[in-house]
């Protein structure tokens, strides 16, 4: 095990490491710069780099002790580039837990689309279900908790908010997070005969826009 003052780096088997950081912002931001690294041709071989929610797993490293020396010393800028591409999902605002959510945020139901789809939002990691992006941007003042019960099925396509994440439910599966609307057409979020078979991977940026206006603009997604 490695150390400095801001990750703790573990070895993970023979040739991977596991990278811990103290919280989501500086994990987004060291995967950030693994990635620009990578490109920069300045970062040892990895196979591959997958990141969670404080981790980011590096696999397929010839010399792990090598680089955890390395990773150590790094420069990290805080905070991930407002950059990469960018995924617009339509969304209509009908979800079942719509007035909850707008109770917890103090607005009118109405007013709870236009707050939502004021932000920018950012994949942090994937995982639970295959296509299933955790979507970082929403202020601490409209984090909303989980459910205290949760539902056995919820629909593809639910769009959902829990804690600091916001989500899209690729297919129909159990979840405990608050639904306030709907993706249309939920399709592209996970099709395994596309070579890249998720739409949202860790670093891209989301922005939700109102069905409506997305069509009105001529937009598909």
């Amino acid at each position: 095990m490695t150390r400095s003052r801001s990750l703790t780096v573990r070895p993970a088997g023979r040739r991977a490491l596991l990278v811990e950081l103290p919280d989501a912002e500086r994990t987004a931001a060291f995967h950030a710069e693994v990635l620009r690294r990578r490109a920069a041709g300045t970062m040892p071989p990895v196979e591959e780099i997958v990141p969670g929610a404080r981790t980011v797993l590096l696999d397929g490293v010839p010399d792990p002790q090598a680089l955890a020396r390395r990773l150590t010393e790094w420069e990290v800028p805080r905070g991930a580039p407002d950059d990469g591409e960018v995924v617009d999902i339509a969304v209509r605002y009908d979800g079942p837990d719509l007035e909850h959510v707008a109770a917890l945020w103090g607005i009118a139901p109405e007013e709870v689309a236009a707050r939502h789809t004021s932000r920018t939002y950012r994949v942090a990691f994937c995982g639970f279900a295959p296509g299933f992006a955790y979507l970082t941007g929403l202020p601490a003042e409209l984090h909303v908790p989980r459910r205290t019960t949760p539902r056995t099925r919820v629909p593809a396509g639910a769009v959902a908010l829990a804690g600091p994440y916001s989500a899209v439910y690729p297919r129909a599966t159990p979840g405990g997070w608050q639904l306030i609307g709907t993706m249309p057409d939920p399709g592209p979020l996970w099709d395994p005969t596309r070579e890249r078979a998720a739409l949202l991977t860790p670093g891209a940026r989301v922005r939700f826009v109102t069905a409506d206006a997305l069509t009105a603009a001529g937009g598909t997604t």
